[in-house]
């Protein structure tokens, strides 16, 4: 197959039947040896961490295909860490999807003054940047895609939408094992002009609690794996 790209965690090929194969690795982002998913460079090495994130999307991607919601996921092969997924365009040059039901980290830095850490948002709120390390991931909003040229107003609504949704299901099952969701980082892109989620639904994208306490990424992908 031929590999189209390079990436922190993952690889990717093109198939010879027009989907993509991605190669899930060990390698982490991180910084001095310490497991970071908010960092932007690759920092560690964790023995199997690869097949565990792609067995957690699987388990996701699987659930959301029952619940009818369509993805990019076609199959997976857990034992040589790769999935095949439908080609898939990102939005310009990467857009990222937050989907917050908690206010805490960037949201507060940036709204502290109107609202306190640990509020609930009720209903859930969703807010996009766009992939851009050098400008911070800036903001951008569903008007500002349309005036951009990168989606259009109902591709805008058809992405929130499924974050919502998608999101609920994904903290109602966290719950039923004593974890609370407080916000998640998703990508979707689209296939044949029809908008789905692509990547991943790795716990290194969520803010994830249980008693009280935050939970390491590498923990959390435990406790979905293992129950």
């Amino acid at each position: 197959m031929e590999k189209i790209y390079t990436g922190k965690t993952k690889d990717v090929y093109k198939m010879d039947n027009g989907n993509v194969m991605l190669k899930f690795k060990d390698d982490c982002t991180g910084k001095d040896g310490v497991f970071d998913p908010g960092e932007n460079s690759v920092g560690l090495t964790i023995e199997g961490i690869g097949k565990a994130n792609l067995k957690s999307s699987i388990y996701y991607f699987e659930m959301l295909k029952k619940a009818g919601i369509k993805t990019h996921y076609v199959s997976a092969d857990i034992e040589n860490a790769t999935m095949e997924v439908l080609p898939g365009k990102v939005f310009g040059k990467g857009l990222e999807v937050i989907c917050r039901l908690v206010a805490t980290g960037s949201f507060i830095r940036r709204y502290g003054e109107y609202i306190e850490d640990g509020t609930v948002l009720e209903g859930g709120y969703v807010e996009c940047t766009f992939k851009n390390d050098a400008k911070g991931d800036p903001l951008v909003t569903g008007e500002g895609l349309a005036a951009l040229g990168v989606m259009s107003p109902e591709m805008f609504e058809s992405m929130k939408a499924q974050t919502l949704k998608i999101t609920k299901i994904i903290a109602d099952d966290l719950k039923s094992i004593g974890c609370d969701l407080w916000d998640i980082k998703y990508e979707f892109g689209y296939n044949n002009d029809e908008v789905i989620l692509i990547d991943e639904i790795a716990s290194g994208n969520m803010r994830v609690y249980k008693d009280g306490q935050k939970l390491d990424p590498v923990e959390l992908t435990k406790l979905i794996n293992n129950r």
